[in-house]
């Protein structure tokens, strides 16, 4: 029996609970200040420094808390365990001062030393963090990732004592404080992690209810696999009277009907719900104020397995490229979405790609047939693994599938599977094509163009081209934005040309949101921090 199976009959019961007793989980919810609040997928592991999930990501917020928070309406970079910042001149030593209220939930202080011992967890060459790429910008730190160097003092992070941190570069970082508020730079609990294993070890039990040490505005009480995933309030956070909700809890209702049919049974505050009643709920007065809807920093695309054949020749990914229609897919199957022509969403942080990837049939045909495949004789019929998420994703792998037959003569194996199984897949590499969406960790880029470089562990493509390497490289170091933004559009440009990713379209952000819900915010990260939600009665 799938989870998705199980979900259901539990909110069932729970709505037949709600009518004998007159009341439904949102009428509780505003009662006792709990909100209600579909995942989408099942999470992996609450563990920071591992975790690459949205479901995942979104209980994090709750649970812990980085240098720099996040603004829940502009995704800026707000103080957090740090109450302020400064930087060198060169752009090259930021100093973090940390506040001296800051606490862990078993009543510790939370220190600078805390945060030297995550970085080098992170970094551990055994823990294979997806994320470590995101501390190259460290002096040093790329070279004890990759076991070059076993001296951590070598890295460029320090602390000058308790309640200061020191990093210092190897190039200029402008977005560094957007980037410390992301989840794999918060910090963990030295001897709650040592007590349940080795510190560079992976899946232990210290994430599980009552083992968990964090520092943010939540506390997990409990995770019942399949069935939900329960918050209270921390007592011990520096920020505690201003945290409005006394609870949450999380549900991993996979299906987007599902979760609407939850919410509209009055069993959840906030919710995703299938795109295909986008236009019918915004014609429904009620239903229209419900409809939360902002910019989303995501791209939609296929990762293209460059290390297998046929789509080791850089002619065969090309081909599928030029094939595929996208104004059609973004107007025609999945409606009111933006066609991707290029990897970076249009005005990244102030970058735009343009125009790099379009489409052009009989272009496709001659490269196909000059690598070996005139009409699509001979190609291999290859698997496309996928989950749904959105709730369009089943739609848009038709639609293309059709293409791909029709313009190139090829035929492709749609495999509907669970998200946990294909996200096994994409880590070891066990596909040809894989149906992915990326949302970008902070607003730059670089988000979106470090998945392709050759030493970041997200790039599940097996692609690599020094040259792309150089320009990014170069693109760091780089601090005039004009001057950095060309050679981010020369990398872009030259990666697109050979195809290990395929661009789709881009999706806004979009949910149901019960109108007791206030300060929740569909922003461009997808972020949402629990400590400045409230339910109003």
């Amino acid at each position: 029996m799938t989870f998705r199976f199980l979900v259901v009959p539990v909110l069932v019961g729970l709505w037949l609970a709600g009518c004998a007793r007159r009341e439904s989980a949102v009428e509780a919810g505003r009662r006792t200040q709990t909100l209600h609040v579909n995942l989408g997928a099942e999470p992996r592991d609450f563990d920071p420094h591992t975790t690459t999930l949205v479901a995942d990501i979104l209980v994090l917020y709750a649970l812990m808390e980085g240098l720099a928070g996040v603004d829940p309406a502009t995704c800026a970079p707000i103080p957090g365990v740090a109450e302020r910042w400064e930087t060198s001149t060169d752009g090259l030593v930021w100093t973090f001062h940390l506040r001296s209220a800051a606490r862990w939930s078993n009543g510790d202080p939370v220190t600078a030393h805390d945060f030297v011992y995550s970085c080098r967890r992170v970094l551990s060459p055994a823990l294979g963090a997806e994320y470590r790429d995101q501390f190259y910008c460290l002096r040093g730190a790329a070279d004890f990732a990759a076991g070059k160097t076993a001296d951590f003092a070598a890295v460029g992070v320090r602390a000058a004592d308790d309640h200061t941190l020191v990093l210092t570069l190897a190039h200029p970082v402008a977005y560094l404080p957007a980037l410390v508020a992301q989840p794999c730079w918060f910090p963990v609990h030295r001897a709650t992690i040592e007590k349940f294993g080795r510190s560079d070890q992976r899946s232990t039990a210290w994430t599980r209810p009552g083992n968990f040490v964090g520092n943010g505005p939540f506390v997990l009480r409990e995770w019942v696999p399949g069935r939900s995933v329960r918050v209270e309030r921390a007592e011990t956070y520096w920020d505690q009277p201003h945290v409005a909700l006394r609870g949450a809890v999380f549900y991993p209702i996979e299906s987007p009907s599902a979760g609407d049919a939850a919410f509209r049974a009055g069993q959840l505050h906030v919710t995703s719900f299938p795109p295909d009643k986008v236009r019918a709920y915004k014609a429904d007065p009620l239903m229209a104020s419900q409809v939360g809807e902002g910019p989303l920093l995501q791209t939609a695309f296929f990762r293209l397995n460059c290390a297998r054949a046929p789509l080791d020749d850089g002619r065969v990914r090309r081909a599928l490229s030029l094939a595929i229609d996208r104004a059609q897919l973004a107007h025609r199957v999945i409606q009111c979405e933006e066609p991707a022509y290029a990897f970076t969403p249009p005005d990244c942080a102030g970058y735009t790609a343009g125009r790099v990837v379009r489409t052009d049939v009989a272009e496709a045909r001659r490269l196909l047939a000059e690598a070996g495949f005139p009409a699509g004789r001979g190609f291999p019929v290859l698997e496309v693994p996928f989950y749904v998420f959105y709730g369009t994703e089943q739609a848009v792998l038709e639609a293309v599938q059709q293409m791909w037959r029709e313009n190139l003569g090829i035929s492709v194996s749609l495999v509907k599977q669970e998200m946990k199984t294909a996200i096994a897949r994409r880590a070891t590499g066990d596909f040809h094509i894989l149906n992915s969406s990326w949302v970008g960790d902070y607003l730059d880029a670089s988000t979106f163009l470090d998945l392709l470089r050759r030493d970041t562990a997200n790039n599940a493509t097996r692609w690599s081209n020094p040259a792309y390497d150089r320009l990014l490289d170069e693109a760091a170091r780089t601090v005039e934005p004009a001057a950095r933004h060309a050679l981010m559009r020369q990398a872009e440009a030259l990666m697109l040309a050979d195809a290990p990713v395929i661009p789709l379209f881009h999706q806004p952000g979009r949910r149901l949101h019960h109108p007791a819900v206030k300060g929740w915010h569909e922003n461009l990260l997808d972020l949402h921090p629990l400590k400045s939600v409230s339910l109003g009665r």
